[in-house]
């Protein structure tokens, strides 16, 4: 759970504010409920998080076909028309995921990210929850 939400939000600003092109960022966790989000709109934000709960998924059954992987979704980059979307394993059950248009590079893109979470990936765990309850 983020208990800082100031510092948080500081530094998905910092990332929106370091690479040309970023329109969203999302912070959800593994079943797709949004923890944070810097640009956009909340509605888009959760449809966002919603939808990255499957892609996550999916990114970890590919994987877990690659013989010398352990299975984990490390980062999925997707080029759509218009631009790209990335996301990025940030903690335990939780994901980074950003929308940016076509002037992003996907390399600076990649390493921001990863920077980002590496300073606080602790905070950006999500705790697991069952019947919509964190256990």
């Amino acid at each position: 759970m983020i208990h800082q939400r100031d510092n948080f939000d500081w530094m998905l600003r910092d990332l929106a504010d370091g690479v040309p092109g970023i329109q969203q960022i999302v912070v959800l966790s593994a079943d797709g409920l949004r923890i944070a989000r810097y640009g956009g709109n909340p509605d888009a934000a959760d449809r966002v998080a919603a939808a990255c709960a499957g892609l996550q998924s999916l990114a970890a059954a590919v994987a877990s076909e690659v013989p010398s992987s352990d299975g984990t979704m490390k980062m999925v980059l997707i080029e759509i028309d218009g631009g790209y979307f990335y996301l990025m394993s940030a903690g335990a059950n939780a994901y980074l995921a950003v929308l940016a248009n076509q002037i992003a590079e996907p390399g600076l893109m990649s390493n921001r990210m990863s920077d980002l979470v590496a300073r606080i990936g602790a905070h950006l765990t999500s705790p697991p929850r069952r019947n919509g309850q964190t256990v």
